[in-house]
């Protein structure tokens, strides 16, 4: 993306990489009863709360208490008073992350009016690592996916979630749980589309939306567009997120050190029914952590949906090129590089390749510069599998 917000640095001993939301609550649609387990740091299982409406004035009793336990006040989360943050309102612990359902939240002209999280590299911050980066990429030109998408591409979609600055928007794929196949429910996507890093806290009202605008159509024929034509397979709310510990410690606005581990892994439900994401969209990749070296890849491609002009969101776009490495100083792993045109929103969409005959999930979208020429995206070693595996481990089955 050319909208970028890093992960955080290499774990060096001192502590895993691995940071799980163990989500505070999480709501369902109807109403249901309450259960007031505790949650820990390492990710917990969360108490479970009664229904809430986005029209509703109340929070039930139980989020109320959870919220007012981190000394936020629960009129923040009622009646859209949520959009009103300050520096004081972040709740930054794994234990803290809070993402009820708000059902009906997310229609079609707020989606639309997401922006991306933008966020550009500057020279500066990749200047030290240059002695082992491979030349600059030319750049090549995004092209828009052909429709519709779940016939023509992976199971690519957008991610929206609520910040201080506002809706924000970035783009994420359904990946395999291999302790839960064929029912899946985690999405990959990058860290700074979950978490502010350093500066900040987990971010709120996730969602993803599996092959947005699925036909394609242009912004007039959206104008007045139905939930079902932005969203054909449904949205899926986020209640659990996973980071590395590495990004919520030193994440920034403009990648640096933390770029090598901007990942994130989402467990979502459906707003509405319980069918799991896999079974409705049809498909879900694999990941890759074998960290292929640059020679022994002929090609990758990224996936997105890029939002920054001179693109509008609505489609989703793709760039195919020989992948050359970045560095971003000589004491951090390298990143993947292609030239690719794409904006900001295309953060966290996943970088395929081939591998036998089977197409995985090897990177996303972290980090470009302000001249949207290339986009860079980390090598998903260690770090990432144990992310990923911690989320598969305690909640794929869920």
């Amino acid at each position: 993306m050319r909208s970028i917000r890093p992960s955080s640095t290499r774990s060096r001993g001192r502590r895993g990489a691995l940071a799980v939301t163990g989500l505070a609550v999480a709501l369902a649609l109807t109403a249901t009863a309450c259960n007031d387990s505790k949650d820990d740091a390492a990710g917990g299982k969360p108490a479970a709360g009664a229904s809430q409406g986005s029209d509703s004035a109340e929070l039930p009793g139980d989020i109320a208490g959870r919220l007012k336990e981190h000394g936020i006040d629960p009129d923040k989360w009622k009646d859209g008073a949520w959009k009103n943050w300050n520096k004081d309102d972040w709740l930054r612990e794994a234990k803290d992350f809070v993402n009820p359902v708000i059902d009906g939240l997310w229609k079609p002209e707020r989606m639309k009016s997401a922006k991306d999280p933008d966020k550009t590299i500057a020279a500066k911050d990749y200047s030290d690592g240059q002695d082992v980066s491979d030349p600059e990429p030319s750049p090549v030109q995004a092209r828009p996916e052909k429709t519709p998408y779940h016939e023509n591409a992976a199971p690519v979609g957008k991610v929206f979630f609520d910040s201080p600055e506002g809706s924000m928007v970035c783009s994420g794929t359904v990946v395999k749980d291999p302790r839960n196949p064929g029912r899946s429910n985690l999405v990959w996507t990058a860290g700074h589309c979950v978490h502010a890093g350093a500066s900040g806290g987990w971010y709120r009202n996730i969602m993803f939306v599996p092959s947005y605008n699925d036909l394609g159509k242009s912004a007039d024929a959206l104008r007045n567009a139905t939930q079902q034509e932005i969203a054909p397979y449904g949205s899926y709310w986020a209640d659990w997120v996973s980071t590395s510990n590495e990004w919520i410690d030193g994440g920034g606005p403009t990648g640096g050190q933390g770029a090598p581990y901007d990942f994130a892994v989402l467990h979502v439900k459906p707003e509405q029914g319980t069918k799991s994401l896999e079974e409705t969209v049809g498909n879900a990749l694999d990941v890759d952590f074998t960290q292929p070296s640059v020679q022994s890849v002929g090609s990758m491609g990224a996936w997105g949906y890029p939002a920054a002009p001179p693109y509008d969101g609505l489609l989703m776009h793709k760039c195919l090129d020989r992948p050359g490495r970045l560095s971003l100083g000589s004491t951090l792993p390298t990143m993947y590089r292609i030239g690719c045109t794409m904006t900001g929103g295309s953060s966290g969409g996943g970088w395929f390749r081939v591998r036998g005959n089977k197409t995985v999930l090897v990177s996303n979208t972290s980090i470009g510069p302000a001249d949207n020429t290339w986009l860079a995206g980390p090598q998903l070693g260690d770090e990432a599998q144990q992310v990923f595996d911690h989320m598969s481990d305690k909640y794929g089955s869920n």
